[in-house]
């Protein structure tokens, strides 16, 4: 479950926000603060994974906030909320590290997007800090990939992409590489090949089946 701390000087604001973050499934709400020392407090005593930031409150602004809650939580990660527009604002949170710049007003929507990019980006790479990465992993912690396909790999087919697309939609839970090969008709590595595109071009999601010796199982869900 992810957890999430709440930051906003308005009352109100802030109770709706954690009233959408509630609605997310994986995420709940366990602190809402809305000064900068509150925010340091609850930050320093719940150990949230992630703050969402409004830039204007009363005894600090935002910015300065977020390298202060970064020194008492390095972990957490922050989407900054705010009715700020001011470029050199953007600017500044972009080079402090933020996963998402969310204006207000927003619509339920608005939030629930970014809230799913972080759960399927940021938060996984939590779990093991010397775990190896592939391209693909990279490439979605960056936001690449999404509609407009690059060129399948040299050796690769449109048919057989569509069958291994196909594959993973249809598959009930995660599928292997191994796996898809088997329903193919073809090898280990071709098949990768394609899973491997489908989850850098945002596609698919790479899920990690740990146990035994060596490193992870790599197994492919169909994103929704």
């Amino acid at each position: 479950m992810i957890q999430v701390l709440v930051i906003d000087d308005d009352f109100m604001v802030a109770k709706v926000h954690a009233g959408f973050v509630s609605k997310e499934p994986g995420f709940t709400v366990v602190g809402i603060a809305h000064t900068a020392s509150d925010a340091i407090k609850a930050a320093t005593e719940l150990s949230p994974d992630l703050a969402l930031l409004d830039i204007h409150l009363p005894d600090m602004n935002g910015l300065d906030l977020l390298q202060r809650l970064r020194e008492v939580q390095p972990e957490l990660d922050v989407i900054v909320i705010s009715a700020a527009r001011e470029m050199d604002t953007v600017r500044k949170a972009l080079r402090g590290g933020i996963v998402h710049y969310l204006m207000k007003p927003f619509s339920w929507d608005d939030l629930r997007e970014r809230l799913k990019h972080y759960a399927k980006t940021y938060q996984p790479l939590h779990a093991a800090a010397d775990q190896e990465l592939e391209q693909a992993d990279v490439n979605r912690l960056f936001g690449l990939g999404g509609q407009n396909r690059r060129p399948l790999p040299k050796g690769c087919s449109a048919e057989t992409m569509t069958l291994v697309e196909n594959i993973v939609k249809d598959a009930s839970e995660p599928i292997s590489a191994s796996e898809t090969a088997e329903k193919l008709g073809t090898s280990r590595v071709s098949a990768r090949r394609y899973l491997e595109y489908l989850a850098e071009e945002n596609l698919a999601q790479v899920n990690l089946r740990y146990g035994g010796v060596g490193r992870p199982e790599r197994r492919y869900s169909w994103n929704k």
